[in-house]
């Protein structure tokens, strides 16, 4: 499990607080904390959370975070951020005052409530985020017919899609195809909601198209336009070769994504800038940690500060350090925990912002937010902004790619990233290039602190099934290690407040979480064999310990990318 509260469950559970089920705020946290310390490291969302709630428990807590800001991947690239890679990219972003690119987690679902607790909790104010829109293009090169290489509006291929879809349905039940499952009510009902739902003739059961999908001539006042010209549908089998139905379905497949979604005004890095202004006196900031080591009397971490090299000791620790970065620190565990870490692969991630001089999707085209679906491959996703409208500039999201994909741009410069970018994205807008003015990319997996934007499965798994990690989120000793697993980037915090039966947000693709008592003999990472949580009374007796395992994601569904972000289900996944 990773972030926000669900970093809190595992941590607090550890530590001797029983958590409810989903909440809408925290639990009013008791128990033996008095004289106890605890280092956190990480100053992400995570270890910030965790921070914020054990010092209101009267914990004394103490953050180390290796980068010099905190938020951990929730960050926001505006003017003067600055950024060097692995392989020796140097950029500092330059976009114009009140321009930026939410370049890791960029929206919140209505369900994260833990989440939106702590931004009204802190004052972080919130807008819309247009997660789906009808007059944004779909951009398909890879079908065959009239339509392939063409951007097309998504509400034309929407309409036609399921208005031919219905007509077919509608005739063969009206036929009686469906008489064996339907009654004569039921199927009077059935061929009406088809009627509906594909805008048909209720006479002929025909699909000729509907306002919905737009014009050919625009209607208006007076007689010129007048009432317009309707635009004519595409037929049946261009719409089926074209491919581009692929973004279409009901609802999303994935519970995380919806049509309208939030997203902190002014960038996502304001929910941790409102943490940062509750625990930022407990961070120590540029201090990377190189050893973790634990005993009879508690913990000591070993780390490299701006000051040079340096440790400190506390009761307990809680570890929001990725596993990507993790498994190759010096640290105090088990074989197995061990083990458990070497399966997990992070995927790589790329995203690209692209500041334009002129906002021509809305000026031009009439697009006011929403993605433009493509299959193009390593751009797969170009977001138009969901703020700034009607303003002079504003920042594309040049493209959102994952896996194989994502490392082969990421080989290239910043300035061929950017001209990569371009190249796609003039094949749907004519204004692109020559409205473009400068752009940041970034590439998680070449992020020294980060190695990967989340876990895309097991190394050297022979199947995409999901299958049971200890070290997901477990306590050794006086350690506990609810580490970064499967990072859901719809929100920054990665995590809500759920408990018995219900799933929580970084669980949400397919993963499976329980928890499972262990005999503390059978669990050589505990410290002499007992679990060292504060106790609530004197001659408590020390509890088995805890380990909360939850299977991976199969190792295909975040890195494929033949999933497109966006609404659209199917083999089109949500991007994060």
């Amino acid at each position: 499990m990773v972030g926000g509260l669900s970093l809190a469950v595992a941590g607090m559970e550890a530590l001797g607080f029983g958590f409810a089920s989903a909440q809408d705020a925290p639990p009013t946290l008791t128990g033996g904390s008095k004289g106890k310390s605890v280092v956190i490291l990480g100053a992400g969302h995570a270890g910030m959370t965790s921070a914020f709630e054990l010092t209101k428990a009267g914990y004394d807590c103490t953050i180390l975070e290796a980068r010099s800001f905190a938020g951990g991947r929730c960050q926001t690239a505006r003017k003067g951020f600055a950024h060097t890679d692995l392989i020796g990219n140097t950029q500092v972003c330059d976009f114009d005052e009140g321009q930026y690119i939410n370049h890791g987690p960029w929206r919140i679902p209505y369900h994260h409530r833990s989440t939106l607790h702590y931004t009204k909790l802190f004052g972080v104010q919130l807008e819309s985020f247009v997660n789906d829109n009808d007059a944004a293009y779909v951009y398909f090169e890879g079908g065959g017919g009239p339509l392939a290489g063409k951007p097309i509006r998504k509400a034309q291929i929407a309409a036609d899609a399921r208005g031919y879809a219905a007509e077919l349905l509608a005739k063969a039940t009206n036929k009686g195809a469906l008489d064996a499952d339907l009654s004569v009510e039921d199927r009077d009902q059935f061929i009406a909601y088809l009627v509906h739902e594909g805008r048909l003739s209720p006479k002929t059961l025909a699909y000729t198209g509907c306002d919905g999908r737009g014009f050919a001539s625009p209607r208006g006042a007076g007689v010129n336009p007048g009432p317009g010209v309707a635009s004519v549908p595409f037929a049946l089998t261009d719409v089926l070769h074209s491919q581009a139905w692929k973004v279409l379905s009901s609802v999303s497949e994935d519970f995380d994504q919806q049509r309208t979604m939030l997203q902190p005004i002014g960038g996502m890095d304001h929910i941790a800038k409102g943490f940062e202004r509750q625990v930022g006196r407990m961070i120590r900031y540029s201090t990377v940690v190189q050893k973790i080591s634990q005993g009879s009397d508690g913990v000591e971490v070993f780390f490299t500060g701006p000051q040079g090299p340096g440790s400190i000791k506390a009761d307990y620790c809680i570890c929001s350090i990725p596993i990507s970065v993790l498994k190759s620190l010096d640290l105090a565990i088990s074989d197995p925990f061990r083990a458990a870490m070497d399966q997990v692969a992070y995927a790589p991630v790329n995203k690209i912002g692209l500041q334009m001089k002129r906002r021509f999707w809305e000026e031009d085209h009439a697009i006011y937010g929403g993605h433009i679906y493509n299959d193009i491959p390593g751009i797969r996703t170009i977001s138009l902004p969901s703020s700034g409208w009607q303003g002079q500039k504003g920042v594309i999201l040049g493209y959102y790619a994952f896996g194989a994909e994502a490392a082969a741009v990421s080989a290239k410069s910043p300035a061929d990233r950017a001209a990569f970018a371009l190249a796609a994205g003039q094949k749907v807008f004519p204004q692109y290039t020559d409205s473009f003015e400068t752009a940041f990319s970034f590439s998680w997996h070449l992020a020294q602190y980060n190695l990967g934007g989340w876990a895309a499965g097991r190394t050297g798994a022979t199947s995409p099934g999901p299958a049971p990690i200890q070290c997901c989120a477990s306590r050794t000793g006086a350690c506990i290690w609810p580490a970064s697993i499967s990072a859901i980037w719809a929100d920054g915090r990665r995590g809500r407040l759920n408990r018995r039966g219900s799933r929580s947000a970084s669980c949400t693709r397919g993963c499976r979480l329980r928890e499972e008592n262990v005999d503390a003999r059978q669990h050589p990472g505990a410290d002499d064999q007992r679990d060292r949580r504060p106790s609530s009374g004197p001659g408590q007796r020390s509890r088995p310990v805890h380990r909360l395992l939850f299977g991976l994601p199969p190792a295909d569904r975040q890195g494929d990318p033949r999933r497109f972000p966006g609404p659209g289900g199917g083999r089109l996944r949500p991007g994060r």
